[in-house]
């Protein structure tokens, strides 16, 4: 892979189809799958379980039909539980991952507690649990040939910029960089990228407006309200800096995806084209930052 539109992914949530109970709406697969052909997209995430069918010939035959390649998707799994294997609901995954062709599994360090608008933290044991549930998920999927990485992410054991630098410091696992995430729980992505690009495996484009996204920070604001009052905008119409981020990707000789994922709550079926406006402002961005590169 070399040029952005040819690393190009979309992710389900884009569309709305998210894991957390009362989300939202959530848009049946063949409608999603088909907007994202449309846009020219040929990559995608797999989505939520229940979203693309759980045995894994059959969900590789959903994608094939909508002509487009899995890449993998978002996992969410508790690691820092003594009780719960995470073995023991990954390798199911990763077989179907496997079938599929997919790449890369995107952890999501679950807490437990459905949504995410609480914050938790680890103990010093629970971090050596963590850390040493998360290496054998990592060694398992590399296993199959798939790169299992952490995504920071709001409202899971992964947020802030101090549980980041932990996951760095202290396990083998590579990141998501999530510009969103990342941003609102206290990190700068740039700086991330700046400082290791080495341990970057997979990108989620996100773009999003800082004032919503402080008040999150700050406690004011729950992650699924701020969601509902617009916290996220199409790539280029927020204020992360998404053109620089993805410059100093292709600097560092990032080879992976660029996978735009803007979180989206819908109140009911759309009367009009939905989602998929906002999504096809994104591509349009990353193909004109493209021309602006050069490649």
């Amino acid at each position: 892979m070399s040029t952005i539109t040819q690393r190009l992914a979309a992710a389900p949530i884009s569309w709305g189809v998210c894991e957390v109970p009362g989300w939202g709406h959530q848009l049946e697969a063949d409608r999603v799958l088909s907007e994202m052909t449309a846009l020219g997209i040929s990559a995608t995430e797999f989505g939520p379980a229940g979203f693309l069918p759980e045995q894994a010939a059959q969900r590789a035959e959903v994608l094939k039909q909508h002509k487009l390649q899995a890449i993998g998707g978002f996992f969410p799994v508790i690691l820092h539980d003594a009780s719960k294997n995470p073995l023991d609901v990954v390798s199911s995954e990763l077989d179907a991952y496997e079938a599929a062709g997919a790449t890369i599994m995107v952890l999501a360090a679950e807490t437990g507690v459905d949504g995410y608008d609480q914050r938790h933290e680890l103990d010093a044991d629970g971090w050596e649990l963590f850390g040493r549930n998360l290496d054998a998920v990592v060694k398992a999927a590399a296993d199959k040939g798939i790169q299992a990485v952490v995504h920071p992410h709001v409202g899971t054991m992964i947020e802030s910029t101090s549980d980041v630098d932990r996951v760095l410091n202290d396990t083998a696992a590579n990141l998501c960089l999530d510009t969103g995430h990342l941003l609102i729980g206290g990190t700068d992505p740039a700086l991330l990228v700046r400082d290791y690009a080495a341990r970057i495996g997979h990108t989620h484009l996100k773009d999003v407006r800082k004032a919503i996204a402080q008040r999150v920070q700050a406690g004011e604001l729950s992650y699924t309200d701020a969601v509902k009052a617009g916290m996220y905008v199409p790539l280029g119409q927020g204020d992360v800096g998404i053109a620089d981020i993805v410059r100093k990707l292709l600097s560092a000789g990032y080879p992976g995806w660029f996978t735009m994922e803007q979180d989206t709550i819908l109140e009911s079926e759309p009367t009009d084209e939905g989602p998929v406006r906002d999504v096809r402002q994104s591509v349009a961005f990353l193909r004109q930052l493209e021309t602006e590169i050069g490649g």
